[in-house]
């Protein structure tokens, strides 16, 4: 009797990286969760990163978001290794920039996997080394009049 590793379905996704861009327009939930599905996926995690009133003690008004050039390039690695690392089927990765105000999205990730632990692992290290890895700026604007730029997301 074959092994579960032998199911088509268990195999390696021919190209998992579905999704990868920055961008200047509102991002779509629909279109991260949509470009993930995959019928040998059994869990589909999914991130989403939004603008909030307040950072450390202060109540930020707005914020705005700019990039390196090579920042789709960089979120490209950082998915690859992702992949790399877990059983992923699909995965993509949005991030906005610009100016953004409270409640919009700021990034959106999503990863599929055969099974629901795997697909949380792979999105929590997704989101966790696009913040750290990927050259995207977090200039807040706030409500006393003073401001703050945050490095890497």
């Amino acid at each position: 009797m074959a092994g579960t590793q032998d199911h088509p379905g268990e195999q390696t996704a021919q190209d998992p990286v579905r999704l990868i861009a920055v961008r200047e327009s509102p991002l779509s939930l629909d279109e991260v969760f949509r470009v993930v599905g995959d019928p040998a996926a059994g869990g589909i995690a999914l991130f989403v990163g939004t603008v909030r009133n307040h950072d450390g003690g202060s109540d930020v008004d707005a914020l705005g978001y700019s990039s390196h050039p090579s920042a789709e390039a960089e979120m490209r690695r950082v998915a690859e290794k992702v992949v790399a690392e877990y059983p992923v089927r699909a995965l993509a990765a949005v991030h906005r920039v610009g100016d953004l105000a409270v409640g919009d999205l700021a990034v959106v990730v999503a990863v599929s996997c055969p099974h629901r632990a795997e697909a949380f692992a792979a999105c929590r290290k997704l989101i966790d080394d696009l913040k750290h890895e990927v050259p995207i700026w977090k200039h807040q604007m706030f409500s006393d009049g003073t401001d703050e730029w945050v490095g890497a997301c």
